[in-house]
């Protein structure tokens, strides 16, 4: 009797926290939609990726798709916070999710129909990054009505699950269902896994943002972009999570060199490269799948420095191995820390913005997030023209791990940042 009660609480400190899945159907329905919608859009992303190829047969145009999403993403992910911090969360989501749907059908529809235009799909692309910035702040910001605090790190261990299965499942899949039956399958099927992230959505209850003693109107008259922006300028514990981010994403972000890194370094091919892209993906899903202990941390800002002197110290190592199996496995680690730092930083702004400026402080986190890794493409692309591609992974891992320590001693108050008492 004595085993059988104590197995499960040792499960729970290995693997990730199922509590907000038993606990809350509403978070359940969410989470599973948000799941299934993850695969169906990277289907999508790799379907129109291979089709915008197939029509001009120029890397260069299926480049320019990033910078179609980058830009909408940057705008309106600022202008989404804020309107989630204006209208019915829920509302907003099932609007946005609907968006999204209607797109993947007039993919489907233009793919049957045989137009084959390339400025049709970077329309497209442009107005899924709409939709998507529009979305993402609502539904994230809905989180910290749905469960209690102390079980938004499990919350967010289990989001990272979800947007890692779509990066290693959604194109591995839509690869297949291309290669089988062509575009129109792909899309049809993104269509179809849509629907699962509109019922959830639909079920949800009504989720105006929290007014507390002030009036509508009053609201509504500061949910701003530059409100949001000003808020988080006072507020040095949630700058920091920006910043720390900054500091792994921009300094220490390798993926360009990649191609390099596979030819010169390991003497491979695509498929070399196809293994350094998906070891930090796969990273990041262990990192979920084991984050039950994430729950019984208390002190969430030492925990995010640690973690980014974690991935900047993996990379800096990975900079100097010629061994493509360690060169993995460092990724990987790398990946893990990433999922670490991004469930903590998720949770300080879940627990210690106050609900009427959730919304805008998720939007300025997709900027971020959307930014940062563009910006640490650029870098290390331009360091390794000048210098080689070693110089550029190490020197931005080292960057990387100087720069997170040099803000912690900044401000020190990020590092007592407790859990029990959060404080913006």
């Amino acid at each position: 009797m004595t085993e059988s009660t104590e197995q499960p609480v040792y499960r729970t400190r290995i693997f990730a926290d199922l509590t907000p899945l038993r606990t809350s159907p509403d978070y359940r329905r969410l989470w599973f939609g948000n799941t299934v919608s993850w695969i169906g859009q990277g289907m999508t992303a790799l379907a129109v990726s291979l089709q915008v190829y197939d029509i001009t047969g120029s890397a260069f145009s299926v480049g320019l798709i990033g910078f179609c999403s980058l830009v909408p993403l940057v705008v309106f992910g600022l202008y989404g916070g804020a309107v989630a911090d204006t209208v019915d969360r829920r509302r907003l989501g099932l609007f946005s999710a609907s968006g999204s749907f209607l797109l993947s059908v007039g993919l489907m529809a233009v793919t049957v129909a045989g137009v084959e235009r390339v400025e049709l799909l970077y329309a497209v692309v442009a107005l899924q990054a709409v939709c998507f910035a529009l979305n993402s702040p609502a539904r994230t910001s809905m989180i910290a009505r749905l469960l209690p605090a102390e079980q938004l790190p499990a919350a967010n261990a289990l989001s990272s699950m979800t947007s890692t299965t779509g990066a290693l499942v959604g194109p591995m899949l839509g690869g297949l269902i291309v290669g089988w039956w062509g575009y129109r399958a792909a899309y049809t099927v993104d269509a179809v896994t849509f629907t699962a992230s509109l019922y959830a959505m639909w079920r949800l209850p009504s989720m105006l943002p929290d007014r507390g003693e002030e009036d509508e109107g009053a609201v509504k008259k500061r949910a701003s972009v530059l409100d949001g922006l000003r808020f988080l300028g006072t507020r040095p514990n949630l700058r920091m999570t920006f910043f720390t981010d900054l500091c792994a994403m921009v300094l220490a972000h390798p993926r360009a060199l990649f191609p390099v890194v596979a030819v010169v370094w390991y003497g491979g091919d695509a498929k070399t490269t196809g293994l350094l892209v998906a070891a930090p993906a796969f990273g990041a899903l262990l990192g979920g799948v084991f984050s039950g202990w994430l729950g019984r941390i208390r002190r969430h800002g030492l925990a995010v420095v640690v973690a980014v002197a974690c991935w900047g110290s993996a990379i800096a190592v990975f900079g100097l191995t010629r061994q493509l199996w360690l060169g993995l496995v460092l990724l990987a680690l790398a990946g893990c820390a990433d999922t670490i730092s991004m469930v903590f930083r998720s949770t300080m702004l879940q627990a210690a913005v106050p609900d009427e400026m959730r919304g805008r402080l998720q939007g300025v986190f997709i900027v971020v997030v959307a930014g940062g890794p563009r910006l640490g493409d650029f870098l290390a692309g331009s360091v390794a023209d000048l210098t080689s591609p070693a110089v550029a992974v190490t020197g931005g891992g080292v960057a990387c791990v100087v720069a997170v320590s040099l803000l912690a001693l900044r401000w020190r108050g990020f590092l007592r940042y407790d859990a029990r008492d959060p404080q913006p």
